[in-house]
């Protein structure tokens, strides 16, 4: 599908608040996507609702979510009918303080994914799912590890969510405060709030000889 091709507007992924921060295009959604890695699962289970944190990555349009086999939504995504799901993605990227508590906010994007999850038993599919998550987090790791063996992946299961029922919501900018509130001697602006990686520590079994691999070197 070309990428100029935007997301189709359904009622579950209009926002009901602040509906101009909605995008619907497939580039902005890819790129919250592709920057994220921690996502978070929304199931019924027993009438009742729950929501997992869980890592994933994107290939194409869909997204693979990795998780253990005994996990009872997991085992849902089993079954022909597969499970209902809601997943987020949210960056943070500042602290938006106002002159009033009201007025508070954050800047961020975020993506919200409605859908069916289905568990991947195709064994290239859950190969190439299973790096993917893995390059996501730090790219070029899964030619750099040892890839799960027999009894690691019959403990692994993977959960296939195709991307149709998608939207996009960001916020940008400063402080909506009220006019009214534009003299009050307090503070107002955007505290930018980035995500910084540090210096790799080795384990302390690491054998020294072993040189940091350079997708790890701070000075890419």
């Amino acid at each position: 599908m070309s990428q100029a091709t935007p997301y189709p507007i359904t009622d579950r992924n209009v926002p009901t608040r602040s509906k101009e921060r909605a995008a619907y295009d497939r580039e902005s959604v890819h790129a919250i996507l592709d920057e994220g890695y921690l996502c978070h699962l929304g199931f019924v289970r027993d009438g009742a609702p729950v929501v997992l944190p869980t890592l994933y990555a994107r290939i194409g349009e869909r997204l693979y979510v990795h998780g253990s086999t005994g996990s009872r939504p997991l085992r849902g995504a089993g079954q022909d009918a597969g499970l209902p799901v809601c997943l987020t993605v949210t960056l943070v990227d500042g602290l938006v303080l106002a002159r009033s508590a009201f007025h508070h906010s954050i800047n961020y994007r975020s993506v919200v994914v409605h859908g069916t999850a289905y568990q991947v038993t195709d064994p290239k599919e859950r190969a190439l799912a299973l790096d993917a998550v893995v390059d996501h987090i730090v790219p070029g790791r899964a030619d750099d590890s040892r890839r799960a063996d027999a009894r690691e992946l019959a403990a692994t299961a993977v959960v296939r969510l195709d991307l149709t029922e998608v939207s996009a919501k960001i916020r940008t900018g400063g402080p909506n405060d009220d006019e009214a509130d534009l003299a009050l001697p307090y503070w107002s602006g955007v505290v930018p709030v980035t995500e910084h990686r540090g210096t790799p520590a080795p384990a302390a079994d690491l054998d020294p000889t072993i040189a940091l691999p350079g997708y790890l070197s701070t000075e890419r």
